[in-house]
């Protein structure tokens, strides 16, 4: 419980603990953000870390100079892209596996019906819409392994959604991260992000309810 607070806290404050850990760790940070958003999508574990929150934070840091807008713009995106591409791989060698009892707490059948349906519906685009979307993002790469996809129809559109989403993330929090009101109510903002990335969840979760 006490680390859940922890993590509760970090994501609430991650703009002040952000700016602590460049201020202290300089050029290493850029390497430690790069491993937790490759993690956030390439382990299909750790579907819990930040990320549509941290990379508002980390655009607001690069309007201060705090950090370095290029280095965020070239380095991360490939971050992205290799946890992807990393997250397809696994779904095609355990992905069956991994979800053969189903009743895990993460490989379970609720979890891959959302993911697959998901990845019908949309068809190989599905790959660059999930980036957008917390839970969907974790889980359809995985899928798309499962079900055949391979790398050759899968990276172009890795590229494009994890390009993307890292330039929309960076580039919202760059240029409205430190407007007055918007910085002086930060939390609220992160918070109200990530109320609105759990909109897909929540939507999923009454469209279940309605048909148990």
């Amino acid at each position: 419980m006490e680390y859940l607070l922890i993590v509760l806290d970090f994501i609430r404050h991650i703009d002040v603990y952000l700016a602590q850990i460049v201020a202290q760790y300089g050029i290493w940070v850029y390497a430690l953000i790069a491993l937790i958003i490759f993690c956030e999508v390439g382990l299909v574990v750790t579907p819990f870390l930040p990320g549509d929150s941290m990379l508002f934070a980390i655009g607001a840091l690069c309007a201060t100079g705090a950090m370095d807008i290029s280095i965020v713009l070239s380095v991360f995106p490939i971050a992205a892209i290799c946890g992807d591409n990393t997250n397809r791989f696994l779904g095609s060698k355990i992905g069956h596996r991994a979800f053969a009892k189903g009743t895990g707490k993460i490989f379970n059948t609720d979890n891959y019906n959302k993911a697959h349906n998901f990845f019908e519906k949309f068809g190989p685009k599905a790959v660059t819409i999930c980036r957008f979307l917390p839970f969907f993002r974790t889980f359809v790469p995985f899928v798309a392994g499962m079900s055949g996809m391979s790398f050759k129809s899968f990276f172009p559109w890795s590229i494009l959604g994890g390009t993307g989403w890292i330039f929309l993330c960076t580039f919202a929090g760059y240029f409205l991260g430190n407007i007055p009101f918007i910085k002086a109510h930060f939390e609220l903002v992160i918070v109200g992000i990530l109320c609105v990335s759990a909109i897909p969840a929540f939507v999923e979760w009454i469209k279940h309810q309605k048909h148990g």
